[in-house]
């Protein structure tokens, strides 16, 4: 079974079965006290309805809730599926090899006191492991809540919460047991029907990736939901989601965004990177919608209670009241939906219902008068028009009319075209619960804000554009891969973990990135000569593996025209850079033919310990890093997954030309970064990679300046070190 923490020997996907659905179960350190969560857990296994065989286990009971009980798991007249182990931590390794030897096929160990406590607790849970493999058992825990199935066939609440939800099609693992008890009461309060829960505690065995390669073929389950710490096994999890969003949704929430564990990085692309970014490019690629909330999460799950995605985003708002559904209009803008203009058709239709004066449009609002017929007529018509994907109704309880009746109205209404989905807003207490229960059993989600409507109508949306994409299709370029092994090599030789620039330049021609022209210069002498090589205008930078930011220094000129103009810049250029940074090493200067024009981009790789390495693309320059305009994937990535990125910015209009510019060649910008996740895949001894700028013309691109950092390579150990000896350039071809 795939952990998600710790590598293990891989399982049989159908063997979850014995967990999930099992025929038998035995519940170890159940008690006749009500404070004991075993008692609680066999209370729920009877009274839910557990369809299967309950034995409690405890040597001091005869009996506990009614049932006989027996003194050891060895004594039971048959070898259970399950044994929910509830004894005290001391206890647990005991009789899990007590489960092994009376051949129990699983465990559920709601026992705390393992890694989660640290110190001790890590090595009880290492020996827990080890019992468990040595006896073929599969295990949910340690400090877990337990699990449900609330299918009919089933029926099994093997968790000490004190509720049950509805039957659903949802499935939901949570990394939290806290969290789960108030998930399971949201559910139910809002009717949102669940399949199965999990929750899978500190998972070292049983993990996330396991229930989700398990769910992808259980007809039961049509939307998986998450509540996530971290992704142990980040890339097994964006290889299994990437084909189940294909055909079911998954919605996580991923806590800790904080940038408070960001690490110190060299690089623009390192400093941007921080883990909870990882988490956004690896759920983006994975067609994963993302909540920030469990409040959004299921607002989002209730969305998919639809009977038929939209089939596209043109969306209409009907309302009985103005400030609701101008509410409505800004969140549907903000979450990209179309609030589109209605056909003339249903202009006609509608303009019998309102008064001569009154405007037909989208949002309608039919003010408080509004009747249940009245709602039935103005839906129909919306769901008949051609240019309306989607309808939003909001309805907000006036006196006199009864919720009951306008809800009956947008039923009848949805009836006569089912293939056009309906998520209604009943703004009331509580979402006026009587009202919403029907609409619910109706296939239409009902919610109390239109905000959340909106928020649920774009999960639809963004999950029905994600399955209609063709899936990733990663095609090598043609590189020269020795090149850049021999480059990186001869920096690991001389003890260097920075690559020269010119070596960087040299690193990404190799790759078949377009590149200016550039010379190392060592020496004064050499300078007159290196110019004209190199051709003018250029620009010279300084060469100093202890300068980060030249520009900061005066270590940058631009537009240098001649060979006089270039020995007076490089004179005054070391007068600066001594004055400012007086103990920094200075090797010399780089020479680089002025490429003109162009719009700067920046694209670069950072390499996380988890997710391994990711691109970065965003709009270049100094204020990169300030602006924060910056989109990430995991590496590799194809061209599809690379024009994602060039979208995904908040500049993004910038590349397409702003006041009479042309649009830049975004299939080049593209290329660029398919190919930098060819190299990162190929070199992961590359920590960190920017390029800035990439300039990008109406025609192809251009690495003006790039940045390299070498980590442990992982056929060679540690990281080399900088020697303190001086380093000399390699010369290499302009």
């Amino acid at each position: 079974m795939t952990s998600d923490t710790t590598p293990a020997a891989p399982k049989a996907r159908e063997d979850l079965t014995a967990l999930l659905a099992p025929r038998s179960i035995a519940v170890i350190g159940a008690s006749r006290r009500e404070s004991n969560m075993g008692r609680q857990i066999m209370y729920n296994l009877i009274h839910y309805g557990f369809t299967g065989s309950v034995y409690p286990v405890n040597p001091h009971s005869p009996s506990i809730c009614s049932v006989r009980a027996y003194p050891h798991i060895g004594d039971l007249p048959e070898a259970v599926d399950v044994a929910v182990v509830v004894v005290p931590k001391e206890h647990v390794l005991e009789t899990v090899e007590q489960c092994g030897i009376a051949k129990t096929k699983g465990l559920i160990v709601i026992s705390a006191g393992f890694r989660e406590v640290g110190g001790e607790g890590v090595a009880r849970e290492t020996a827990l492991m080890a019992a468990v493999r040595k006896h073929g058992m599969l295990m949910i825990g340690p400090n877990c809540m337990g699990v449900i199935n609330a299918a009919p066939e089933v029926s099994m609440n093997a968790t000490f919460a004190p509720t049950m939800p509805p039957f659903g099609h949802a499935a939901f693992v949570s990394q939290s047991g806290a969290l789960g008890l108030s998930v399971l009461d949201y559910a139910r309060a809002y009717g949102i029907g669940i399949s199965q829960f999990v929750s899978i505690g500190n998972n070292p065995d049983v993990g996330s990736n396991d229930l989700l390669e398990r769910w992808e073929t259980d007809d039961a389950v049509k939307v998986i939901l998450m509540y996530v710490e971290n992704f142990g096994n980040p890339r097994q999890f964006l290889e299994l989601a990437q084909r189940i969003t294909k055909t079911k949704p998954i919605i996580v929430v991923k806590s800790g965004r904080s940038r408070a564990g960001a690490r110190a990085a060299s690089s623009h692309t390192g400093a941007l990177a921080t883990s909870d970014v990882a988490v956004d490019a690896m759920l983006a690629q994975a067609g994963v919608l993302r909540a920030s909330s469990v409040e959004d999460l299921f607002d989002m799950a209730m969305g998919f209670g639809v009977k038929t995605p939209p089939r596209s985003r043109r969306t209409a708002v009907l309302t009985n009241a103005g400030g609701p559904g101008i509410l409505a209009a800004d969140a549907m803008e903000a979450h990209g939906l179309e609030l589109v203009e209605l056909s003339p058709q249903t202009v006609e239709a509608l303009r019998p219902l309102f008064p001569p004066e009154a405007s037909i449009r989208n949002p309608l609002d039919m003010i408080a008068s509004a009747t249940p017929a009245g709602y039935k007529a103005a839906l129909t018509a919306f769901l008949n028009d051609p240019n309306i994907d989607a309808v939003v109704p909001i309805f907000v309880p006036p006196f006199g009319v009864k919720q009951e009746d306008v809800c009956e109205a947008i039923v009848s209404a949805a009836s006569t075209v089912p293939d056009k989905p309906m998520l209604a807003v009943l703004m009331g207490l509580e979402g006026l619960p009587q009202g919403r229960a029907e609409l619910h059993e109706a296939g239409m989600p009902a919610y109390i804000f239109p905000e959340s409507a909106a928020r649920a109508l774009n999960a639809l949306n963004k999950w029905r554009e994600w399955a209609a994409r063709e899936p990733a299709l990663i095609v090598p370029r043609t590189v020269d891969r020795a090149a850049a092994a021999a480059i990186l090599a001869t920096a690991r030789a001389d003890g260097r973990d920075q690559l020269w620039q010119v070596e960087s330049i040299e690193l990404l021609r190799a790759y078949g990135i377009p590149v200016a022209e550039t010379r190392f210069v060592a020496s004064t002498a050499e300078l007159t000569a290196a110019g004209a090589a190199v051709g003018y205008p250029l620009a010279m930078k300084l060469a100093s593996p202890d300068i980060t930011h030249k520009t900061d220094v005066g270590g940058v000129c631009l537009g240098i025209a001649d060979g006089a103009a270039l020995l007076a810049a490089h004179a005054n250029m070391m007068a600066q850079v001594k004055a400012k940074a007086p103990t920094a090493r200075l090797d010399g200067v780089v020479l680089q033919r002025m490429v003109g024009g162009g719009r700067e981009t920046i694209v670069g790789i950072a390499r996380d310990p988890a997710f391994g390495a990711q691109l970065m693309f965003g709009l270049g320059g100094v204020f990169v890093e300030a602006l924060q305009d910056v989109v990430f994937r995991i590496a590799p990535i194809d061209g599809t997954q690379a024009m994602d990125m060039l979208t995904g910015i908040r500049g993004a209009k910038v590349l397409d030309g702003v006041r009479g510019a042309p649009p830049v060649d975004k299939q080049a910008i593209a290329d660029v970064l398919v190919r930098l996740g060819q190299l990162a895949m190929d070199h992961p001894e590359i920590a960190e990679l920017d390029i800035n700028p990439l300039l990008a013309f109406e025609h192809g691109v251009v690495a003006v300046d790039a940045r390299v950092r070498i980590g442990a390579d992982p056929e060679r150990g540690a990281a080399p070190r900088r020697a303190n000896a001086p380093q000399i350039h390699p010369t290499l071809p302009a």
